[in-house]
């Protein structure tokens, strides 16, 4: 699968300098360069929200920035990113990169508990075309209940990590929370009659839901 995959990524648009800076500050300054989404599924979403037309986006879980500027860069010129991030020491290093990819004025960082956040969201009306979810495992199913009421009618929800390294397919299944969080959101997405959703296994798991 790793010769595949650097296969795909070789047949790739290739990541803009601004990327690149963020994936080598990563793997320098953070523990957990892992959780970067990568370029391959990067351009997946850039062309998700380019075919989408996706001008209002909302981002849960900024990590240090990599895929709110592969989102932000696909946007319209009047186009506007939301981006949740709880970690605060995180906050430098985004907002550098948001800089040298030209997004600053169009990307807000919004550091603090996602749920909060989103609670304050919705008093205030916003609506969003796209969300993407890439936040607490364990609180996804929280997260969707939280933001779809924002999500406007045939908009889109992506969802990452929801094959959780195939843990989610295991039987007995495990039973962390990350893990239980996960399998329980799947479920719910499966339930939904709001909803049409399909997984992709890009890298973690990709659950592509659209608003009906």
């Amino acid at each position: 699968m790793e010769k595949i995959y650097r296969y795909i990524a070789g047949h790739a648009t290739p990541q803009s300098e601004a990327l690149a800076w963020v994936e080598k500050q990563t793997h320098i300054r953070t523990n957990h360069a892992r959780m970067l989404s990568g370029a391959v599924q990067g351009q997946v979403m850039r062309m998700i929200v380019q075919m989408c037309g996706a001008r209002d986006i909302l981002e849960l879980g900024t990590f240090t920035g990599y895929s709110a500027i592969c989102l932000g860069a696909a946007m319209p010129a009047d186009g506007h990113l939301d981006t949740l991030e709880i970690n605060d020491e995180l906050e430098d290093l985004i907002l550098e990169g948001f800089e040298r990819a030209g997004l600053s004025e169009r990307i807000d960082l919004h550091i603090g508990d996602c749920k909060e956040t989103l609670r304050r969201f919705a008093g205030e009306g916003r609506m969003y075309d796209l969300v993407y979810m890439d936040a607490n495992k364990r609180e996804y199913c929280e997260y969707y209940d939280l933001i779809f009421d924002m999500v406007r009618p045939g908009g889109l929800i992506l969802a990452d990590n929801v094959l959780w390294d195939g843990k989610v397919c295991q039987d007995p299944l495990p039973q962390d929370k990350q893990t239980l969080g996960i399998a329980r959101f799947n479920d719910m997405i499966k339930e939904d009659r709001r909803v049409e959703s399909v997984i992709l296994p890009l890298r973690d798991g990709l659950n592509l839901i659209r608003k009906k």
